[in-house]
């Protein structure tokens, strides 16, 4: 089976490259039903071109999946220079007006209906495939039992599935409720996910017995609950996740995974992209169970709400709703970037011999006595006057792309952590004591005992790392991390 993995910027693609995704799919400015991820602007597309020819058996999606206005067809036939430019393998559409503007004015892509057109049965299927569609992604409300029967009768047609992330109070996420409680229409790319918001349930007509929500920053204002005869409409669902039943998906003519997530972080991304990936080789007979378990078991350190199967086995899952999330107990440091090569590092070494003497110059400029005032300074503060790195055998540079802070533990800064963790493509988890790295600072030679984003910053260390390797810390707000 292939695996579909969400990207809402470029280094989002790059990890779900990275990560393991066979494909991913992306959005364009205004025309992806997820405006608030970053999505693709400008000429990010010459980004794009270059890391898939690193990468070049991997699929470029592309989400145009609105719904569309005659402005919006307007706008989108006036950029269509602007989206050439790209190397997308496909559109993910919704709107069927769009079917003819795609087949002419971009005859060597394939078609991808998206599950907002909430296809769920096998006549359907054949409409779509009629129309020239090579996939259909469908509706999240299909069963397995219906997937199977729907690849019985329509077996060229491809078929994906979401099979792990947010689930939409709402059919296969066409959703109203945005719309109508701040004007955000989530079909237009604006949600603004009002159904994980807090309410209250409450009587509005003790007489009637007629129960009402209210929102908790819109006192006063109610929304009723409706119940159907076997269904209540509201209000916030489990998350989707299958990485147990992936041989079941297979069986039912899966063929193609999807992990819902554009607005997600790189750690979820490359995270949830990875176990999928190891339980599909798995599935496959690329790697052991046992190979694949830690990975797996990685998916429950990433932040999310109760898992559940959605509508795949019954129905009753999907009815099931949730409140809250739960938090990682991880946070994401850093990304390490290239190694640098030995001219480099002798570079950086003759900085920090510079940066040493220059200080040394400066000390014996002074008047006696201010120079023992500002000796007992450094002595009482020495991040004043950090040490300058020095050689040591087996360790080697590489960039460290500073995302969130990370300090010593005798740093003094709050937060502070004396272990950190890589994890890659291949490795679960790499813990490294304080011991086995330094943080570098490259303009200056210094060593930095904390660092955030926008310092620059080198790692020295012995240990093996990769470019695409994530650093993250315990969160310590959170104590150990809970595996299922």
């Amino acid at each position: 089976m292939e695996l579909v993995s969400p990207a809402g910027n470029l280094d989002k693609l790059y990890y779900a490259y990275t990560y393991g995704a066979d494909a991913a799919y992306i959005g364009l400015k205004r025309f992806s039903l997820r405006v608030k991820a970053d999505n693709f602007y400008e000429n990010e597309y010459e980004k794009i071109i270059a890391l898939k020819k690193q990468n070049p058996r991997k699929r470029l999606f592309c989400a145009l999946n609105i719904s569309f206005h005659n402005k919006d067809i307007d706008q989108f036939l006036s950029e269509l220079d602007y989206f050439r430019c790209y190397p997308i393998d496909s559109f993910i559409i919704q709107d069927i007006g769009m079917v003819p503007i795609i087949q002419k004015n971009f005859p060597n892509v394939a078609l991808h209906l998206s599950t907002q057109a909430n296809c769920i049965n096998r006549e359907a299927v054949k409409m779509y495939k009629s129309l020239g569609f090579k996939r259909v992604v469908l509706g999240r409300e299909a069963s397995l039992a219906e997937i199977r029967e729907i690849k019985d009768s329509v077996p060229e047609m491809e078929l994906e599935v979401f099979a792990h992330g947010a689930m939409c109070i709402a059919y296969s996420g066409r959703c109203l409720m945005s719309a109508y409680m701040n004007g955000r229409s989530a079909n237009s790319g604006f949600c603004s996910h009002s159904c994980r918001w807090e309410y209250n349930l409450l009587t509005n007509l003790p007489q009637s017995g007629q129960l009402v929500l209210e929102e908790r920053e819109r006192p006063g204002e109610y929304f009723p609950v409706f119940e159907g005869e076997d269904f209540t409409a509201i209000l916030s669902s489990k998350d989707l996740c299958m990485i147990d039943h992936l041989k079941e998906m297979q069986e039912a003519g899966v063929d193609s995974l999807k992990i819902e997530g554009r607005m997600k972080s790189i750690y979820y991304v490359a995270l949830v992209t990875r176990a999928y990936r190891k339980a599909i080789d798995a599935l496959e007979g690329k790697i052991s169970q046992q190979q694949a378990k830690p990975f797996i078991d990685e998916l429950y350190n990433v932040s999310h709400r109760e898992f559940g199967t959605g509508f795949f086995f019954r129905r009753e899952d999907a009815d099931k709703t949730t409140t809250g999330a739960s938090d990682s107990p991880y946070e994401l440091c850093a990304s390490v970037g290239k190694v640098l090569s030995p001219n480099e590092e002798e570079e950086i070494f003759s900085i920090a011999k510079a940066s040493e003497l220059r200080r040394t110059q400066e000390l014996e400029s002074m008047h006696p006595a201010a120079r023992a005032a500002k000796e007992t300074d450094y002595a009482l503060h020495p991040e004043k006057c950090p040490p300058v790195i020095s050689k040591k055998e087996g360790f080697r540079f590489y960039n460290y792309i500073a995302m969130n802070k990370i300090a010593a533990k005798d740093s003094g800064v709050n937060n502070a952590s004396d272990q950190i963790e890589f994890v890659s493509p291949d490795i679960a988890s790499m813990f490294a004591q304080q011991e086995s790295y330094q943080l570098v600072n490259p303009e200056t030679g210094e060593i930095l005992n904390w660092v955030c984003h926008g310092h620059p910053c080198l790692i020295y260390t012995n240990l093996p790392l990769k470019e695409g390797m994530l650093v993250r810390t315990k969160n310590i707000r959170f104590g150990n991390p809970q595996h299922r």
